[in-house]
């Protein structure tokens, strides 16, 4: 068992010791939209092997659990549903929780809408009965729902302003992208005045507290994995867990530079997922 320590930005170092637990991010570290990242089927199977533990962990609320293992078996990537969380199932479990008489307005995807349904939460666009507008990815935003959003909030003065994910956008693998759910915060904050009081992704603890009970094991028992800085690696480290960052999604070189804040450096820089796997194995 490891523990974090500080960054180690030289790409020749990796862990040289096996975890419990193996935490993946999904895009940007499995794979970068529809391509496998190199070194991620193998370093499953690895793992597999080893009879590791494993956890893929996702803040893109578009997909179901079961959209992702269809994805990943494309990709020759056999898991479980169980083995995958997204951003879907901690906004549903969060509320089922906290508020599971609560009504909500998600701005989001079927996806969303649907797992809201099945657990038999209430769901209106009524700005006078809704208690939680839910902010998330949605590539049908309009101006009608953002009209909704300000009138349940600023209007009828009822309203709480909840998120699925912070992620101001998705890379995609030619280096566009395109808006994520910080977008749709931004807009419901900026004309309403109110500040979005929690998500449920990373680096959100919901999210970690979640991952950890699936895979019933500590957050020093485990490394998460990542490629981005403010929500894997921030994550891992406010928990206390070890962390690698790979260079193969939104995170580059030169971000890990002395402006960057302490909590966002990671325990180790890898080139590659592969690269979280000791040298020896």
């Amino acid at each position: 068992m490891a523990s974090p320590s500080a960054v180690r930005v030289d790409s020749g170092k990796r862990p040289t010791v096996l975890f419990a637990g193996y935490i993946f991010d999904l895009d940007g570290t499995i794979y970068l939209g529809d391509e496998l990242l190199p070194g991620a089927a193998a370093v499953i199977a690895t793992l597999r092997r080893l009879d590791r533990r494993i956890l893929f962990l996702s803040n893109n609320p578009t997909r179901t659990s079961g959209d992702s293992v269809a994805k990943l078996a494309r990709f020759g990537i056999s898991v479980t549903p169980e083995e995958v969380l997204n951003t879907v199932d901690t906004m549903t479990a969060w509320l089922l929780r906290h508020h599971p008489d609560a009504t909500v307005f998600p701005i989001s995807e079927q996806p969303l809408k649907e797992a809201l349904v099945n657990a038999g939460i209430g769901i209106s666009d009524n700005p006078a009965g809704i208690d939680f507008v839910i902010a998330s990815y949605d590539r049908a935003f309009d101006y009608r729902k953002l009209q909704v959003a300000f009138d349940a909030i600023a209007v009828h003065k009822r309203a709480r302003l909840i998120a699925t994910n912070p992620d101001r956008f998705c890379p995609f693998p030619d280096g566009r992208g395109e808006p994520d759910t910080g977008a749709i915060i931004g807009a419901i904050e900026g004309c309403t005045g109110v500040t979005c009081e929690r998500h449920t992704g990373k680096p959100d603890p919901f999210m970690l507290e979640t991952a950890l009970s699936r895979l019933d094991l500590t957050a020093a028992q485990c490394i998460m994995i990542g490629d981005r800085l403010t929500t894997d690696i921030r994550m891992a480290n406010a928990a206390g867990m070890a962390s690698a960052l790979v260079l193969t999604g939104e995170t580059t070189r030169e971000m890990l530079g002395p402006g960057q804040p302490a909590e966002n450096l990671p325990t180790w820089v890898l080139e590659r997922v592969d690269r979280v796997l000791p040298a020896h194995v």
